[in-house]
């Protein structure tokens, strides 16, 4: 028999990593609210059962005011999963027992894993694991997701829990409330009886929702307005008797049950008053005056590691692999088998040089990711949009738009499709503008090449710059977005710290081999294609007829015709021209195109031949400019389709492309005539 399980809980309680725990996933997992924005699928392992386990959104309630909790809700109501496996923080049983509480109120058969138990273990507290799986009524199991540990347990008593609520013995379980709150439940009761038949809802839990207001709920079951309006006195009478809204009421009900159950069931060695090792060095890394540099200095050693000896050197290795090593063997083998010269131009000169020009930074974004991952896992990420909020409030914008942001420095996809969780519609208008201004992972190739070529000795210091001016940029799209176009009030953003931790081997392994999967399945893919194209336009005229001067092929002719509209910002030649309007595709494109169009594929060539021709092209200032160019204008293709998807409208998609654009075309021309202006070229 097959079984479905979801997977539920709040952000940082280790649900994703439960999820990759039980199921083998490489999922990613992160240490900061945001990372699971959909539901994520997979088979369980090392189990006879046919079991799928499915990883909702963490949320904090099953309150429908946010994409997630939508999500989450409407899946166990309308898929109705077998089990619904609620992790909880073990170390902050507290908060997390919110939502098991409204779960327990659906109806829904629920198993607790009581998650991070080896941090609680290690605080000297203690929980009495049957005192309080006999107060919640439901099963409750303790694991520690990340070493691996209960996880069999889990599934176990799950399963058991599924083939009980198979036969139709299951006991449902209810929280109790004030008296006067469950008379008025009573009377919805019987108020609505006939809009609850079969087993969709429990009458309980549908009556909850009517007192509470739930709209969609109302929608789901169509209660007429009549009985909305016999309802109405019900209400009021309650929130006179309380001295407060309804919603509060229930709310405050819930706390004081699970604050009843805590104290019964959980043992603190220190008192409640006490700094934690969290709280302590949150003093400092979120102090005011503190917070901003100590962000920026950590970036920038990150940037120095990464392109500094450490990064130059792995750049190096490789690139002396593929274009000496694969190279050579390839040239060699088709010579033997003599094979056409279109043949082995386009294999060689195409192809390799394409591939080869890109791949050469695999190393470097390795790197840049582990770092990216330890701050992620450690849960330092999370304080940095803690911090930003702080300084982005100022000017108008909301700190939860820096979540998709961060996002968006590794894929702009992921980030843009992550501003979905924004509940205000301008707020995720706005995010969705300006997330692409962070520079993905796909433009550092270009900033790889440029750097090395022209700032040897300062750059990681350069490319640092360049990803402050995505930042910079974006806060000031910001406020001139939100006094324009984008009008309205800033949301409330409230975040949770979760407690650092150390971030294990494991999942910081995911992360840099996903990244590097996806870098060469892109290349294998994409850029591949890409290569034997820009080969095949610069090779052949629009007669199709080879040509010796690549200035006469099909891009010369292109790249001239476009050249003029980069001239004033110091880059008006075709090679450059084309160059960007390939980065559409991809931006590590750009690379593979300046590759090919400067011919370098033959034997014993390396990246010092490309970087002698670019000098023969640029300026140092010139290719600063290029870089900001790169960095500001329209993303590529699958990032722009993803905005079409979330605007759902060719004209927002439209105005943000060109918007785009358009901002890169006037901070690149600022950089270059400012720069041409003092001197600098």
């Amino acid at each position: 028999m097959a079984y479905k399980f979801a997977l539920i809980g709040n952000p940082n309680c280790g649900k994703t990593t439960l999820f990759n725990a039980i199921t083998g996933s490489t999922q990613y997992v992160g240490n900061w609210p945001g990372v699971t924005v959909e539901k994520k699928e997979g088979k369980a392992k090392n189990i006879k059962e046919d079991v799928e386990v499915v990883d909702l959104p963490g949320i904090y309630s099953l309150s429908p005011y946010s994409m997630e909790e939508v999500i989450a809700r409407d899946y166990i109501i309308d898929e109705k999963p077998d089990v619904v496996i609620n992790i909880v923080d073990g170390s902050n049983i507290e908060r997390n027992l919110y939502l098991t509480v409204q779960l327990i109120e659906m109806g829904v058969p629920v198993v607790v894993a009581l998650n991070m138990m080896d941090e609680v273990v290690a605080k000297g507290d203690r929980i009495d694991m049957e005192k309080l799986s006999r107060m919640l009524g439901v099963p409750v199991v303790p694991t520690s997701a990340s070493k691996g540990e209960g996880v069999k347990d889990v599934v176990s008593e799950a399963l058991q829990i599924a083939q009980t609520a198979a036969t139709g013995q299951s006991a449902v379980n209810y929280i109790a409330f004030d008296n006067k709150i469950e008379d008025c439940l009573k009377k919805v009761q019987q108020l609505i009886v006939k809009y609850t038949k079969g087993d969709r809802f429990t009458k309980r839990w549908l009556a909850l929702k009517m007192l509470e207001g739930d709209e969609k709920i109302k929608e789901k079951i169509q209660i007429p307005v009549t009985i909305s309006q016999d309802i109405k006195p019900l209400i009021e009478k309650l929130e006179s008797e309380f001295d407060n809204d309804i919603e509060t009421i229930i709310a405050d009900s819930r706390y004081q049950y699970i604050g009843n159950i805590v104290e019964s069931v959980a043992q603190k060695k220190n008192k409640e008053n006490s700094l934690t090792l969290s709280d302590k060095i949150d003093k400092i890394v979120t102090n005011r005056i503190f917070a901003i540099p100590i962000f920026l200095l950590v970036m920038y050693v990150i940037f120095e590691v990464t392109f500094g000896a450490a990064g130059s050197y792995t750049i190096d290795w490789v690139d002396v692999f593929i274009n000496e090593t694969v190279t050579g063997a390839v040239s060699g083998w088709l010579e033997s088998a003599a094979a056409a010269e279109w043949l082995h131009a386009l294999v060689v000169d195409g192809i390799i040089a394409g591939m080869g020009s890109m791949l050469v930074f695999v190393p470097q974004i390795m790197i840049l990711f582990f770092f990216l991952s330890l701050l992620e896992d450690s849960g330092y990420m999370a304080r940095a949009a803690f911090i930003m909020d702080r300084m982005l409030r100022k000017l108008g914008l909301s700190g939860k738009s820096f979540i998709p942001m961060v996002m968006g420095f590794g894929c702009s996809v992921p980030g843009i499709m992550a501003a979905r969780t924004l509940e205000n519609e301008k707020d995720r208008k706005l995010t969705i503008i300006l997330t692409p201004f962070m520079s993905c992972g796909a433009r550092l190739p270009v900033y790889a090449l440029f750097t090395a070529a022209f700032f040897a000795k300062n750059q990681s210091l350069v490319i640092y710059s360049i990803y402050l001016l995505g930042i910079g940029v974006a806060v000031l799209s910001g406020i001139l977005l939100k006094k324009t176009v984008l009008k309205g009030e800033t949301a409330p953003f409230i975040m949770e710290l979760p407690p650092y931790r150390f971030p294990t081997i494991k999942g910081i392994g995911i992360h840099m081999i996903d990244r590097a999967k996806g870098f060469i399945k892109k290349a294998g893919t994409v850029i591949f294609a890409a290569s034997v194209v820009i080969w095949f336009c610069q090779t052949f005229n629009f007669s199709l007829q080879m040509v010796e001067d690549p200035a006469q092929s099909i891009f010369g002719m292109i790249g001239g015709a476009i050249a003029p509209v980069f001239a004033p910002i110091g880059f008006g030649d075709w090679k450059s021209s084309v160059a960007l309007l390939t980065g559409l595709v991809a931006k590590e494109v750009v690379v593979a195109t300046l590759g090919i169009l400067h011919g370098l594929g033959e034997v014993a060539e390396d990246s010092v031949e490309l970087h002698t021709a670019l000098k023969n092209l640029y300026t140092p200032l010139r290719a600063y400019a290029f870089m900001a160019f790169t960095l500001l204008y329209v993303p590529c293709i699958a990032a722009v389709g993803v905005m079409k998807r979330e605007f759902n409208s060719w004209k927002w998609t439209l105005f943000a492309t060109g918007y785009q654009t358009g901002i890169a075309w006037v901070v690149a021309f600022l950089i270059f005539q400012v720069g041409k202006f003092i001197g600098l070229e």
